[in-house]
């Protein structure tokens, strides 16, 4: 049988089999409405046939080592299994049951499988190291280049140059590393989920917006029990922790919030202290095999920043900058505990309730105040507003099947042309994994006769309505919103037309934070918040006073808040590029790791008991491991961008247009480094982000 039959027969089985299996079905958008667990399996198996068949017929001799014979076909063929296990790996976040669980874990391996073994193909990385030495890589377009370059990089860290039996450690380590990496969000989301406190006695719930304990009287009815059901899903336990005037119930959720997943908490099978150690482990190991002192090493491979020491330093200066201002916050807020609450000593469990106390009192609002505000559907016509007016497209509803009822489906369009859709499901459910982010179910990619255009789901965790009012969101909530958009401007309004470079893919990980982050500086000017805004019982928009107080209150413990993510970010660097089993003749543990950096960063140390690093899913579950300092390297590459706003004008529909050429359309077909100093001019400041965080100093000229 000729290679060229061999690659068309699964294609042939995948036509054949879509019209049974809805996950086969390329045609148009997923068909989530017709998914069921037992489908995955017989999905998974074509896809991975056809997977297998392009790239046997790719390192075939007899192919040639050109674009069009060898890797467009072999990229149309993994992004079509990457299409079925994402949607998989999609429900499995939002939809979580026993049976999509068990069945996405029994599948996991195979996945994995598959993609190790594509990284180590040492006939694959020969025809790309051959494409790139030959004449035609001259003619390919940069985008074209880049993904060929990309490839070669991606070889040589997914272990192609690695010979026997380091071939075969290295896909051990990376099936091990996938299976403990969704156990380590599997017992997040089941210890989240396996918490409630009821309260059958209403004095407790002193201080607590109305609300808050109307959705608490709904779980509890839900679950047939008296009283109100509190959990540790975050609409339900801040609330709690930031207005609850009951300093025993503060408690019990805090203590419970912080010890999940851990040997502290309820259930011991869902410790992932444990799933810690093999990780860190195992990415030692790994980095080692490919030759790296450390895994921060490889990690950064992929990334703008240079060198785990160059990340290290940048987090200590910025920790430095923040510190007096992070002091006297932490001063401040425990004189005002004492003076003015009787909080004396100030527990941990007190901090986020001290805090709103404390700003009340200082602003004159509370966020509980603004956000009667704020109601779901005006929030969305005024972010919809702005990126109309920005970006010149149009959002409108549009249909398609969804996995939940509360998911809405929206569509871009310019000149009356689609170039994006996206699902939004922004409601808070047991079965959902907590947090907030943004995943392609589609990306850009170039057609016969035109282009496939994006797909997104965007996905948030807020509190579902109440009664018949609209969901509410809190300001934090709307920045949340605005920053996942931000990702998926990103991915949605790229003008790549090759897959592997358009929208977020291909863009270095620590610079894709960057369109996120700066979509959040909307939320603090007041010709887009005062029109999204609409008091949930009289209708009256956001008080221009209110809104002044709250932009006082924007820098309000912005030194503390700073120093905590240089800790997280701290802590996760120094894990990955110092940190190794034992750690040598000091034998320290990952804990101590921790102790360390917080009592070289921190004001405010949580109690022995706290184990944040067990429900740090970002670094253990999720792909920001030796990443996590992405979140302040990109703020000040979106400061710096913002900043040319504010100075050119905030909607100067040149500095827009010009925001959407060189940043947003370009993804990853170039340099994140490049398409900065292409919008900006010069290499990105500092300065715009100690300003926006109320930290200015005299010398502020640091790069990142």
């Amino acid at each position: 049988m000729s290679d060229a039959r061999t690659r068309q027969t699964p294609m042939t089985d995948t036509a054949r089999t879509a019209a049974v299996n809805p996950l086969l079905d390329f045609s148009g958008l997923p068909r989530f409405a017709a998914f069921e667990p037992g489908l995955v399996t017989p999905a998974l198996d074509v896809a991975l046939a056809e997977a297998r068949a392009a790239v046997e017929h790719a390192e075939a001799t007899s192919t040639p080592a050109t674009w069009t014979d060898f890797v467009q076909p072999l990229e149309d063929a993994t992004e079509r299994l990457g299409r079925v296990w994402g949607v998989v790996g999609h429900l499995n976040s939002v939809a979580d049951t026993p049976e999509l669980r068990a069945v996405y874990n029994e599948n996991l391996p195979r996945a994995t499988e598959f993609w190790t073994a594509l990284g180590q193909n040492t006939a694959l990385f020969a025809k790309y190291k051959a494409l790139q030495a030959s004449a035609e890589f001259a003619t390919l377009s940069p985008a074209q280049r880049r993904i060929v370059e990309h490839a070669i990089r991606g070889f040589r860290l997914g272990g192609a140059e690695l010979v026997s039996p380091a071939r075969e450690r290295f896909a051990e380590i990376q099936e091990r590393g996938a299976a403990l990496n969704q156990k380590f969000g599997e017992n997040v989301l089941d210890a989240t989920k396996a918490f409630t406190l009821d309260v059958t006695d209403e004095a407790r719930l002193a201080g607590l917006p109305d609300d808050a304990k109307q959705a608490a009287r709904q779980d509890a009815e839900r679950a047939g029990v008296a009283g109100w059901r509190f959990s540790l899903q975050f609409p339900s336990y801040f609330p709690v922790m930031q207005y609850g005037e009951d300093r025993t119930l503060r408690e019990a959720l805090y203590r419970a919030y912080v010890t999940r997943a851990s040997e502290l908490g309820a259930d011991p099978a869902q410790d992932n202290g444990p799933i810690i150690d093999e990780t860190l482990a195992l990415r030692a190991e790994e980095a080692r095999l490919l030759g790296y002192a450390s895994f921060a090493d490889v990690s950064l491979v992929a990334k703008m920043a240079d060198s785990p020491k160059q990340v290290v330093e940048f987090l200590r200066d910025l920790a430095a900058r923040a510190r007096p201002s992070a002091q006297r916050d932490m001063t401040e807020l425990r004189a005002f505990a004492k003076d003015t609450l009787g909080l004396d000593p100030l527990a941990a469990w007190d901090i986020p309730f001290a805090s709103e106390k404390l700003k009340e009192a200082r602003y004159a609002f509370s966020d509980n105040e603004v956000k009667q505000y704020f109601q779901l559907p005006r929030v969305l016509d005024g972010l919809f507003g702005l990126i109309e007016r920005l970006f010149d497209v149009k959002l409108s509803v549009d249909t398609a099947e969804t996995w939940h009822p509360d998911v809405r489906f929206y569509r871009i369009e310019r000149a009356g042309q689609l170039i994006g859709q996206f699902y939004l499901d922004m409601y808070a459910r047991p079965s959902k994994r907590p947090g907030a982010w943004m995943n392609d179910a589609r990306g850009r990619k170039r057609l016969q006769g035109g282009a496939q255009t994006p797909v997104a789901y965007l996905v948030c965790n807020v509190q579902s309505p109440v009664g018949d009012k609209p969901a509410l969101l809190t300001h934090d909530d709307v920045i949340t919103l605005f920053h996942e958009f931000g990702h998926g401007l990103h991915h949605m309004l790229t003008r790549v037309d090759e897959l592997g470079v358009s929208g977020i893919s291909g863009v270095e990980w620590d610079a894709v934070e960057l369109p996120s982050q700066f979509m959040e500086n909307f939320c603090w000017e007041w010709d887009i918040v005062g029109a999204m805004t609409a008091h949930v019982d009289t209708g009256a928009a956001l008080p221009r006073a209110l809104f002044d107080r709250m932009l006082a209150a924007k820098n309000f413990q912005s030194g503390m808040q700073t120093l905590r993510q240089v800790e997280f970010a701290l802590f996760d660097m120094r894990l990955h590029s110092e940190f190794v089993e034992g750690d040598g003749a000091r034998g320290r543990t990952v804990q101590q790791l921790l102790d360390e950096v917080r009592g070289e960063v921190a004001v405010l140390v949580p109690p022995e008991f706290n184990r944040f690093q067990n429900s740090f899913s970002h670094i253990f579950a999720g792909g920001y491991a030796a990443g996590y300092y992405s979140y302040k390297w990109a703020e000040v590459l979106s400061a710096d961008c913002y900043a040319a706003f504010e100075e050119e004008g905030v909607f100067n529909p040149d500095t827009g247009r010009r925001f959407l050429d060189e940043i947003l359309s370009v993804g990853g077909s170039r340099p994140a480094i490049d398409s900065f100093r292409a919008f900006r001019g010069r290499d990105p400041s500092i300065d715009a982000l100690l300003r926006h965080n109320g930290m200015v100093q005299e010398t502020s000229h640091a790069t990142a």
